[in-house]
């Protein structure tokens, strides 16, 4: 076995490639969703090494396009979900024995196939399978798990590296990470790619053994993500990729002695519900299960009457509408001073107007389908709502169609009331909503902003006045987990701002930072002495001369 003290290559972010006419990434990029379009998929599940295929075929297809067939996937039963766990703890000590750079290297590997060999594959998977257009699949499925996996390859090593800062004489003290004592379940969602990735792997990274449920909008990029991984050297049972409905795994998952933890990203009320169950379920653990998940958002952008109306502009149209505001952190509610709204509304509208909508295999599409019939649904019935309201008014936008993709145009809505429904309750959709405030009760739309959510998850203030931007980051230090200045609520970089929220948006535990790997280990103290004493009497018990 290899001794010495070794020091992992300094991450960097991966370069986000422009995709422009006339790149040479633009071209292999239409290639690789030619070729995926081209071909249908038998996806299988991945257990235990190897590819587990079922009676039950499920139809995969893009948002945009749903009479396209990509592929199907394999549905899984509850007896899968107790081979994934046997499998995962059959894989467990010798996974956890191996020493901590060689994990290090496979997920570097993996690293370097993502940035490089399956760039525009794993690219076009997370365009056709979620209806990302190139920049945002780029950013998602290129640079972010990249960037995940070589972060928290150096996150890894300065936990290994923290050891006790005081050695008395006589004394060394130390501290080793364990993994848990058992396996690790990830439930993953559908609108990143990155996400699905770094929920599993940054559990095994620090030796943990995974059974892993993503969503099934995102299996056919979780497909190739799961190519990846065996390529660049996960062992065989370390993560295991099932498809089954929520309450089979929950059923199986959640009674069995060797859960030790759950990565989750997804909606609060499952979340709730998940930690509920483990609750009552607590008795039969051999540990207390660590719950770690980033739920919704309800995110907001706080305009000051002094904010430059060019920035504000920018940041709610792509805030509000990149990736068709499926993102935790989008903005779907926005409070704008009445001195300002006219001319913010003009040019809200004149942006608004150039976008073109349709499918992601034409590159000037900005605006794509959200993810599937269910969503399309639930958040065309809000803006039907906000049509007929005397307390809220559809100004921009509004149409929606599903006949060839599930097609929403990005929408407006004004509302009378600052808790109108669409200010409060998370949407996962394309739709804005706008408090117009009174410039006079600043004070006041503070209050608001920070009482109206139960989410705590991203928001921003745009403003020219530093005294309004110090007061607004006091003022709402509780109402954000990442917090922007003069810039959209979203957006976070890997290695540069941890992302995660408090409130009913999670437990904050920073995806992309340290914090998140800490919650992966279970450490232990080790005193050795070198010199014992060899009698109990201490000097106090010696009698007086």
């Amino acid at each position: 076995m290899l001794k010495g003290f070794f020091t992992v290559p300094t991450p960097m972010n991966e370069p986000v490639y422009s995709y422009a006419p006339g790149t040479k990434e633009r071209s292999l990029l239409k290639e690789a969703i030619a070729a995926a379009r081209a071909t249908e998929i038998d996806i299988p599940m991945y257990i235990g090494g190897e590819e587990v295929r079922t009676s039950k075929k499920v139809k995969i297809t893009p948002p945009h396009d749903h009479k396209h067939v990509l592929g199907y996937f394999n549905q899984g039963t509850k007896e899968n979900v107790k081979e994934a766990i046997d499998a995962a703890l059959a894989a467990k000590n010798d996974w956890e024995n191996l020493p901590w750079e060689q994990r290090a290297a496979i997920f570097l590997k993996a690293a370097e196939l993502i940035s490089t060999k399956y760039r525009y594959k794993l690219n076009a998977a997370t365009m056709l399978g979620q209806s990302k257009n190139p920049y945002q699949a780029e950013i998602d499925s290129a640079c972010e798990i990249a960037d995940f996996l070589r972060f928290n390859v150096k996150y890894m090593s300065e936990i290994y590296q923290q050891q006790p800062p005081i050695n008395p004489k006589n004394v060394w003290n130390r501290v080793e990470q364990r993994p848990l004592e058992g396996f690790v379940f990830a439930l993953t969602p559908f609108n990143f790619t990155a996400i699905a990735g770094n929920l599993p792997t940054s559990a095994a990274m620090m030796g943990n053994v995974v059974v892993w449920k993503p969503a099934n909008t995102q299996i056919y990029s979780a497909n190739v993500l799961m190519e990846i991984f065996r390529e660049a050297g996960v062992p065989a049972g370390v993560i295991n990729l099932v498809y089954v409905s929520g309450p089979d795994a929950g059923d199986v998952i959640f009674k069995h002695p060797d859960f030790a933890g759950i990565h989750f990203t997804g909606s609060t009320g499952v979340f709730q519900d998940i930690w509920k169950t483990i609750g009552e379920n607590i008795h039969l653990y051999k540990t207390y299960p660590r719950i770690v998940g980033e739920t919704g958002g309800k995110d907001f952008i706080l305009a000051h009457p002094s904010a430059d109306l060019d920035v504000l502009n920018t940041a709610l149209v792509r805030g509000a509408f990149e990736f068709q505001g499926q993102k935790c952190s989008a903005a779907s509610r926005a409070y704008v001073p009445k001195s300002l709204w006219k001319e913010l509304k003009e040019k809200m509208e004149r942006d608004i107007k150039t976008f073109k909508i349709g499918g992601t295999e034409d590159f000037s599409n900005f605006i794509n389908a959200v993810i599937d019939e269910k969503a399309f649904d639930k958040i065309t019935k809000y803006i039907d709502r906000a049509k007929e309201s005397k307390d809220a008014e559809v100004v921009i936008g509004g149409e929606y169609d599903k006949s060839k993709g599930y097609f929403i145009n990005p929408t407006v809505i004004v509302a009378e009331k600052a808790d109108y429904e669409t200010m409060s309750e998370e949407l996962f959709g394309p739709v804005l909503t706008i408090y117009v405030y009174d410039d006079k009760k600043w004070a006041e739309t503070l209050k608001l902003v920070d009482t109206t959510s139960i989410y705590a998850l991203t928001g921003s203030i745009i403003s020219q006045d530093r005294y309004a931007i110090e007061e607004a980051t006091h003022y709402l230090r509780n109402a954000a987990g990442n917090f922007y200045i003069n810039d959209k609520c979203t957006g976070a970089v890997v290695g540069q701002q941890p992302f995660g929220g408090a409130r009913g948006s999670g437990t904050n535990d920073k995806a992309g930072s340290m914090i998140n790997l800490l919650r992966w280990v279970s450490p232990r103290t080790i005193k050795e002495t070198f010199n014992p004493d060899v009698d109990y009497r201490y000097p106090f018990l010696s009698e007086e001369l």
